[in-house]
């Protein structure tokens, strides 16, 4: 039998278990971890094949190793009969599937399954006996709440899924499995719930999945870009993440789809609009009027941390007229011990800013917390000693810095952002400001995902879901609305450029 890496996916497998092993042993390489017991059942040769550390023991022995033991002197004398049983007649495990190329028996095989082969059969029967090493699950890392749930999505697809189920036991919650990257072979699940996600949508992120073709996916930003529309040219994402089971099983519950990959604990949410980053589960635990107050909170830390150092420098540089008399005294006095201009100062300490927000991310957590504590106090106090930076700036840099933590998924936006209005204030003043909220604003509105807008429910606006981007609704009024999403994907809604 010809086989290479080429074309082994589209080569049926022989009826000779010799020849089949031979062929798997060939295509791999004859690998270290590849695990191959003959055995005879009545005078019928028969392999089990499985990959070392991807099975279960003990699973193997109860579910496997004691049934086909159990053949042995009795009925099944023949390979027809052996298979019979194998399939059809036995209760060995709850996951069995029929494989008939080798491309579906190497995926079965590093997927945890063991196969077994019997002459005279030209197909294999694949039994789920999955026994891999996986982390637990744990606390949720960068979605911290008080009220919520303590749970945190795990790296297996099967365990994130049951988590899934657990919450929503509802037979129209769907899961649908399929699999990208050429060489990776990754499972990649779409979870949605039938008749309240858009059907076409639906069909549009199994086009962009089936669409990759990378060679390798590890993780769901691997795919992220492929469901964005121009993701290049978008500052913000139409495709949130999130670790939290009970987030995600809301946000299915109001009509979007998840997408699920192996080996990453962060399921994307498709679509995600600008107001959902400013959620969090702890507004469902507090009082309503106090999700409000919680929700003006984010959306001012979120100015505070893109535009305040910009307008600050805007104002001392080209429009002091606007301080009170008695700051700009103590402004300038300060930045008269200082060697550096405003504009040069705000742009070094940015960057050391974002040095250590690196370095404490990527240490230990024990010793990251004391790096950037120490690290703080001590290049803070050394650079205003020494005359680098003003004391002002500090307090400024401080603000900024404590308002970017409130919201951790805009990481990367509010740095971006950030270090853009510093530009356009140092260069243009109030003006430069001007300018780059527009254009901000502007990139905000042309998103679109399928046929939700990035800004829904303010533009266009819809009455009835925008008390949740504000805020959030009362328990009593969510009961008597039942919201859903058909709200936001109705043929009302106006396309905006971008979309697809």
């Amino acid at each position: 039998m010809q086989i290479s890496y080429e074309n082994f996916e589209d080569v049926h497998l022989a009826s000779s278990v010799s020849e089949n092993i031979l062929a798997l042993r060939t295509l791999l390489g004859n690998t270290m971890d590849l695990n191959v017991m003959d055995i005879e059942i009545n005078g019928v040769p028969c392999a089990l094949i499985t990959i070392e550390n991807m099975v279960s023991a003990s699973a193997m022995s109860e579910l496997i190793f004691r049934p086909m033991m159990g053949l042995e002197g009795g009925e099944a004398d023949t390979h027809e009969k052996i298979m019979d049983f194998i399939t059809s007649r036995s209760l060995m495990t709850a996951e069995r599937i029929m494989v008939y190329t080798f491309g579906e028996t190497v995926l079965q095989l590093f997927s945890g399954f063991a196969l077994i082969f019997v002459e005279g059969e030209n197909t294999a029967a694949a039994l789920g006996i999955q026994g891999y090493d996986k982390k637990s699950i744990s606390s949720p890392t960068s979605e911290n709440n008080v009220m919520g749930s303590q749970e945190a999505f795990a790296e297996v697809i099967r365990t994130n899924i049951s988590l899934i189920r657990r919450r929503i036991k509802h037979p129209a919650l769907r899961f649908e499995m399929t699999q990208t990257g050429k060489l990776s072979n990754t499972d990649v699940c779409i979870a949605y719930i039938r008749g309240k996600a858009d059907e076409k949508m639906l069909a549009e992120i199994r086009r962009r999945i089936s669409s990759i073709k990378l060679d390798s996916v590890f993780g769901a930003g691997y795919i992220r870009p492929f469901l964005e529309d121009d993701a290049a040219k978008r500052l913000f994402s139409e495709i949130g993440v999130t670790e939290r089971p009970d987030k995600l099983c809301a946000s299915l519950i109001e009509g979007r789809i998840a997408v699920l990959v192996d080996g990453t604990p962060f399921i994307m949410i498709c679509p995600y609009t600008f107001a959902q980053y400013f959620s969090s589960m702890d507004d469902y635990a507090s009082k309503s009027f106090f999700a409000w107050f919680l929700k003006f909170i984010r959306y001012f830390a979120f100015l505070l941390a893109t535009a305040f150092p910009g307008i600050y420098l805007a104002a001392v540089n080209y429009n002091p007229e606007m301080l009170n008399m008695k700051l700009l005294a103590n402004l300038s006095a300060s930045e008269k011990t200082t060697i550096l201009p405003l504009f040069s100062e705000l742009i070094i300490i940015m960057l050391l800013l974002e040095i250590m927000r690196e370095a404490s991310i990527r240490l230990p957590s024990a010793v990251g917390t004391a790096m950037s504590i120490a690290g703080g106090l001590i290049i803070g106090d050394s650079a205003v000693k020494s005359g680098i930076i003003s004391s002002p700036l500090l307090i400024i840099v401080g603000v900024t810095a404590t308002a970017s933590f409130v919201l951790p998924s805009f990481n990367q936006q509010t740095t971006a952002l950030r270090l853009a209005f510093i530009m356009a204030g140092g260069f243009a003043g109030f003006f430069g400001i001007t300018v780059c909220t527009v254009m901000s604003v502007a990139n905000v509105c042309s998103q679109s995902f399928s046929n939700v807008v990035f800004t829904a429910p303010a533009s266009p606006l819809i009455k009835d879901q925008l008390p949740n981007a504000f805020g959030r609704k009362s328990f009593m009024r969510m009961a008597r609305d039942d919201t859903k999403m058909s709200d936001l994907t109705s043929p009302e809604t106006p396309r905006r450029s971008g979309g697809r």
